[in-house]
């Protein structure tokens, strides 16, 4: 019975309020009637742990560096800076450019959190419906459509200061004198600020989805009674 209600609920989607409110009241769990409040709140705190336990590991020294899923390497056109530069001898300086872009991922990250925060109290029982009935990452791309313009604006002028914190900006011109003074390579000056902005964003979302998924797929990763109790109906539709 509750396959054939949450079909019908999946696709009216212009259904009025107050019509929603009557079909999720009738939704049986085995906690009881479930609410679009609860609904809500359910989809809410699922976004909330995945901030706190998987967004806030990359806010650290190392976060994005020492992480295979979310470091940064160099863009496409410039790999050959870096394996030049391992090839005749300067491994070190190759791996301390890589090491500061990573460095400038993880001092912006913390600078999410509080625009993912709105992004989730904005969120609307339509919003949180969409979600639980939609795609294994429905909750990563209602993230992505919600919060990447404002994350690119703050992440942004954080990562080019952050250059010029750590040493990037000096590090990264000496990086680029020694590839250009070999002979015969095409000489490269390369601003990497919008690159890393746009590393960094993926990262954040890529640990926002690994999250996400393990509450929809293992039930031991739905902590609270409230997470059982919404995504039970996940798990039946």
């Amino acid at each position: 019975m509750i396959k054939k209600i949450l079909l019908v609920f999946t696709i009216v989607q212009l259904t009025a309020c107050s019509e929603l409110q009557q079909v999720i009241n009738q939704l049986p769990t085995n906690g009881g009637v479930i609410t679009n409040d609860q609904i809500g709140n359910g989809l809410k705190e699922a976004l909330n742990n995945g901030i706190t336990k998987q967004v806030t590991k990359l806010a650290v020294e190392d976060g994005f560096y020492k992480n295979e899923l979310t470091r940064i390497l160099l863009p496409e056109e410039l790999q050959k800076v870096d394996n030049t530069l391992r090839n005749i001898g300067l491994t070190k300086l190759a791996d301390e450019g890589l090491k500061v872009l990573n460095r400038a991922a993880e001092d912006a990250v913390s600078e999410a959190i509080p625009i993912f925060v709105d992004a989730i109290k904005g969120m609307s029982f339509n919003d949180a419906k969409n979600i639980l009935l939609g795609d294994k990452n429905a909750a990563t791309n209602y993230l992505k459509t919600t919060t990447t313009e404002a994350l690119t604006q703050k992440f942004n002028p954080i990562i080019q200061s952050s250059f010029q914190k750590v040493g990037a900006d000096k590090i990264w011109s000496e990086l680029i004198t020694k590839y250009n003074s070999v002979p015969l390579v095409k000489k490269v000056n390369p601003d990497l600020t919008d690159y890393v902005t746009g590393e960094a964003l993926k990262g954040v979302f890529t640990m926002v989805e690994i999250e996400e998924k393990e509450i929809r797929e293992k039930v031991a990763s739905r902590t609270s009674d409230l997470l059982k109790k919404v995504f039970a109906l996940q798990d039946n539709k």
